[in-house]
């Protein structure tokens, strides 16, 4: 029994070429959002200077690549592949960060890959991606509080754009992906990912509801 477990569950994790394809994508797509969601980054941030240490809400913009790309191929290493692409894409394009913005990826990505995996990868829902989020933004709150000019700040400072960074995660990286996800699948674009045949299934099931 244990033997054929195992081999059930391994062409299920087993990355397909359209898993690459599309996760390419994604993550492509998502990093000329990063450059565009850079180029606003310093007028929003400077709007929000009345409650220094806000922007951190912002931060969730550059978060969102890895949860939309675990949440759409449901394979070990998507999040983490699909934000490191993003973070190259806008660093190639030209980003104001230079090098530094693929090293952020790269934790940001890490951070994302571990909200699935604490699930084991079989939580796919909301829960999924809010945990994902989360995570996620505490990578990024982690390396902005120590290791760029937020580090400088005051403790009050630091503080409310660490708990900001997290808020945003969750809020931008998850929630957003996760109802990104669902209207992807409800019009059958993602039909060849599990998310599109639960999505083919729950119609079917308010059909014969009905």
């Amino acid at each position: 029994m244990h033997t054929s477990t195992s081999a059930s569950s391994s062409p299920i994790r087993r990355w397909r070429v359209v898993d690459i394809v599309v996760a390419s994508v994604i993550g492509v797509a998502a990093g000329v959002i990063f450059w565009i969601w850079g180029q606003a980054w310093t007028p929003i941030s400077t709007a929000l200077a009345f409650l220094p240490g806000l922007e951190g809400v912002l931060a969730g913009g550059w978060l969102f690549a890895g949860v939309l790309g675990g949440l759409v191929i449901r394979k070990p290493g998507a999040a983490l592949y699909t934000e490191i692409v993003a973070a190259v894409v806008s660093m190639v394009v030209g980003t104001q960060w230079g090098p530094e913005t693929f090293i952020w990826g790269v934790i940001e990505g890490v951070g994302a890959e571990l909200g699935f995996a604490i699930l084991l990868y079989r939580n796919w829902r909301l829960l999924a991606a809010l945990v994902s989020g989360a995570l996620a933004g505490l990578s990024t709150a982690i390396l902005d509080t120590n290791f760029s000019s937020v580090a400088a700040q005051s403790l009050a400072f630091r503080s409310i754009y660490f708990v900001s960074a997290i808020v945003s995660g969750i809020v931008l990286a998850g929630v957003v992906s996760w109802l990104i996800v669902r209207a992807l699948a409800a019009t059958g674009a993602l039909d060849r990912f599990g998310a599109g045949r639960e999505a083919r299934a729950r119609e079917r099931e308010r059909a014969d509801a009905a």
